[in-house]
């Protein structure tokens, strides 16, 4: 939602993060995580660009870093994004079970324009292949970093954390513009079909 700016101020504070805590501890690698996502802030600011991304972004490295700073140890940065992981994964999986895939639900809002797409199968059929790929991105990452929270890999986490933002964003973008071109075909094709049955019906009279 942030676009590209929206994923650098997410993932420049964690590059930061990750080395400074190595070499000079915690409270110092806290502060320097903070101080980027100021930086962020305010260049957007200069730039004359929605805050939106980089005021939200700010808010959740100072989360993150309360977290981290309360139980005392770097790994604590992550555990927030790494439960919201799980807990969305879960519910885009449901939403597909229960025929409210959120991608669609979503994509509508956003555009303004209703939820009559759920009565047909095919829109429904492409609006959660879409789904499937961001409950399998989210799954993917509350797995991986989980396993490496546990482990008290923290070096390992923060750069897993950036190669599984990234990359597997941008393929699960790519599956959900195919899934969705396929669902507004499957929904415009609906439509058009009585129309055209209406007009051979007509064209067939003497």
């Amino acid at each position: 939602m942030g676009g590209f700016t929206g994923l650098v101020a997410t993932t420049l504070p964690v590059l930061v993060l990750v080395p400074v805590n190595s070499a000079y501890g915690l409270q110092p690698a806290l502060l320097a995580a903070l101080a980027v996502a100021v930086v962020v802030l305010l260049w957007r600011l200069a730039r004359k660009e929605s805050l939106q991304p980089a005021i939200s972004g700010f808010i959740g490295v100072a989360f993150c870093a309360a977290i981290a700073w309360f139980m005392g140890d770097a790994k604590g940065y992550f555990v927030y994004g790494i439960w919201y992981s799980l807990i969305l994964g879960i519910a885009l999986v449901v939403s597909i079970v229960v025929r409210w895939p959120l991608v669609g639900v979503i994509w509508r809002g956003i555009n303004g324009e209703d939820q009559r797409w759920r009565t047909n199968r095919e829109a429904v059929r492409g609006y959660s292949i879409a789904t499937a790929a961001w409950a399998v991105l989210f799954l993917a990452r509350f797995a991986v970093q989980q396993w490496l929270y546990l482990q008290d890999s923290t070096e390992a986490l923060g750069y897993t954390r950036i190669a599984m933002g990234w990359p597997l964003t941008i393929l699960a973008v790519l599956v959900t513009v195919w899934a969705v071109r396929k669902a507004n075909r499957a929904e415009e094709g609906s439509q058009e079909g009585p129309e055209v049955t209406r007009y051979e019906q007509f064209s067939d009279q003497p």
